[in-house]
Parts: structure tokens; sequence; C-alpha cells
């Protein structure tokens, strides 16, 4: 009987232990239905990345923008003119003179320039001729790309005008390649400025939103709302911290880009740290702005990295080139800082002082930060609810 009962004891025991797993369970479920930030962790972010990576990225070069240099136009020159103009892998611009090319180039407008010299036809006739190409080597990677498929429309091209002439005799062309910004073709020089942007974006957007968000979830900030302090005040309080540790991770990272890695600084270095300092005004403003609306420090960071640090690394034009991605996603990518600073950093970087490039991207990024303070300072108000 003793035995009976012991073993109905353990039977009720595994009944009861199911039942409080049951119910864990559909509390659990209960809660994932109440905070919506779960799911879209689980199902949204997941579809956001393979769509993203599926569809919108691409580590293909496709039409590249060049600048084709016709000084004397002739029907070979336009010959090999047209085998790039034809060609899927570049988007063609003529122009009459290097002058005319090269600031295109600074200006950020051509990835390359290739130069058919006045005497292409006399030298195509003596047995050989060659073309120039100029790449813009800030992305040693596209660099090598370009370069490729430059010699495949040239060999295209010859091996037409061979067919055409009925002589495989004919004269050769030959490709003599140079990279401009980055002549060691170094990826570091590539590296270091799209790292001082996840840096600048880690501190300003994501550490900003969390400790704020955590301010409002334990209530300190209660102690201040009955205070004479301002709301504005308050942002200043909160901002100017942050701030500094942006500006001081900025000067390290140029430091070690400079000392270590040998990456040049060719602009000013007042230009750097007065632009990188709008930047991080930007990424403080939208780091506030999540926090003041979520008011949660998990929902906070979660949206946080999806907005701010995941665009910065994919849709900046850090890792791929905005240029063979659908029309879509360029879009989408004129909304983002980044985008804007990674263009200016990559300038003042390997170009220089180039203003046609500092000063567009400078004005949007004044622009973003004086309409996320804004919003911080309207959401941010002096009341508990």
């Amino acid at each position: 009987m003793q035995t009976s009962f012991v073993r109905e004891l353990g039977t009720d025991s595994s009944r009861m232990r199911l039942r409080r797993i049951r119910s864990l369970i559909r509390k659990e479920f209960v809660q994932v239905i109440r905070d919506p930030s779960s799911i879209a962790i689980a199902l949204v972010l997941p579809v956001f990345l393979i769509l993203l990576f599926g569809y919108g990225l691409s580590l293909d070069v496709k039409e590249v923008p060049v600048a084709v240099v016709l000084e004397n136009p002739t029907p070979d020159s336009a010959g090999v003119a047209s085998a790039f103009k034809l060609s899927d892998y570049f988007r063609v611009t003529e122009v009459t003179s290097m002058q005319e090319a090269a600031k295109l180039m600074q200006d950020r407008k051509v990835d390359g320039i290739v130069r058919l010299s006045q005497d292409f036809d006399r030298q195509l006739a003596s047995g050989g001729a060659s073309v120039q190409l100029i790449v813009r080597g800030v992305d040693a990677n596209r660099g090598r790309f370009i370069q490729g498929y430059a010699q495949g429309a040239l060999s295209q091209w010859t091996n037409q005008r061979a067919i055409s002439k009925a002589s495989p005799s004919i004269g050769s062309v030959r490709l003599q390649s140079r990279m401009w910004f980055n002549e060691a073709v170094d990826s570091h020089y590539f590296l270091v400025p799209g790292l001082v942007v996840l840096i600048m974006t880690l501190t300003g957007a994501l550490l900003t939103a969390l400790v704020m968000a955590r301010e409002w979830e334990q209530g300190t900030l209660e102690a201040l709302f009955v205070t004479p302090v301002r709301t504005g005040e308050i942002l200043i309080g909160k901002t100017l911290p942050y701030f500094l540790l942006g500006m001081a991770g900025l000067l390290l990272t140029a430091s070690a880009g400079r000392f270590l890695f040998h990456v040049p600084l060719r602009g000013s270095m007042v230009v750097l740290v007065a632009v990188s300092a709008l930047y991080l005004l930007v990424a403080l403003g939208f780091g506030l702005f999540i926090s003041s609306a979520t008011r949660n420090q998990f929902v906070s960071g979660q949206i946080a990295l999806i907005a701010t640090f995941l665009p910065a690394v994919f849709l900046s034009g850090f890792i791929f080139d905005l240029t063979s991605v659908p029309r879509a996603v360029q879009f989408v990518s004129y909304l983002l800082p980044a985008r804007y600073y990674v263009s200016f950093l990559q300038t003042i970087f390997l170009a220089g002082n180039v203003w046609s490039v500092i000063i567009p991207n400078c004005a949007v990024m004044m622009v973003m930060s004086l309409i996320l303070f804004a919003l911080t300072l309207r959401k941010t108000r002096k009341r508990l609810n």
C-alpha cells in the first residue's frame, strides 16, 4: 500500500510539474505578445536582413561611372569609347581634357578616367597603342575590379577590330593603369575611415540611447522634473559627456590610423574635427530621440542598433558600393547620416580639402542634427506620462 501511495504521489508530482511548466510557457507567450519588440527581433529583423542582403546589397561592381577623355576624336578612339559605353560595367561621361576628368574625379562624380591620347591612331598604326586608366583607389578591391573590366572592354574592341580588318596582326592596345589616392593599394586606406564612422555611431547613438533609457526606467529623471532645470538644459547635460567621449574616440582612431597603419590625412585636421563633431551631434540627437520615445533600455538598444549601427555598416558606402545597389536602396541611403560622413572621411583622408564634397555633406548633416534635437526637445517634456 505504501508503494502504491508513493507511485500515486510521484504521478501527481509529475502532473503538477507539467502543469507548472505549461503555465510558465503560457505566461511567456503572453509576455511575448504584449512586448512587440521580441516579435520584431525574432521575425522582422531576420526578414529585413535576408531581403537587404538578397536584393539590396551586392559585391558585384556594375555601372561604374568613368570619364573617357577623347583628346582627338577619331574612328579608332571613338571605337574604344564605344566599347566602354556598350559595357554593362561602365557608365561613361565623355570629356575633351584631363582637367575636366580630374575635376570629376575630385568631386566623386566618376571612379575612373580612361584617357585616349591625341596620337592614339598613329600609335595603333605603328604596331601598338596605350590607353591610360586612372582609378579612384580608395577601395583597393573595387579598383582591381575596375581594372579587370577595363581590360576586358579593350580586349573585346581589339578582337572585333581585328575581325573587321581581316587581319590578326593588327596593332594591339595595352592598358596602363594607375591608382589615385591609394598608390600603395592598401586596404587600410579604405577601412580606417569606415571604422571612424562605426565608433562615432556606437558612442553617439547606441550608448546615449541606452543611458537615457536607463534614466527613464529607474525614475531618476523625476527628481530633475521637480527642479527649475529646463528640458534643454537636461539634454545639454546628458549630451556633453558622450560628445567628449566620441571626440576622444575620433582622435584615438585617427591617430592609430595615421601612426600605426600609415593612412594619410591629406586634408585639414581642423576640418576633420569640426565635421566629425557635427556628425556626432547627429548621432547623439538620434540616440536621445530614440530613448525619449521608448523609455526602455532593451527597446532603445534594439532600435538604435537597427536604425543607426547596421545602416552605418551596410548602407553608408563603407563596405558595399552604393552605385551598384538597386535604386530603392540608394534612395534609403540618402536618409542616413552615415552616408554623408563616410563620403566626407574618404575625401578628407585621401583626397584633401575638396570643398565641393565637404560642404554639401556638412549641410545635410547640419539639417539632420537640427531636426533630431528639435524632435527630442519636443518629445522630452517635464512630465511623468
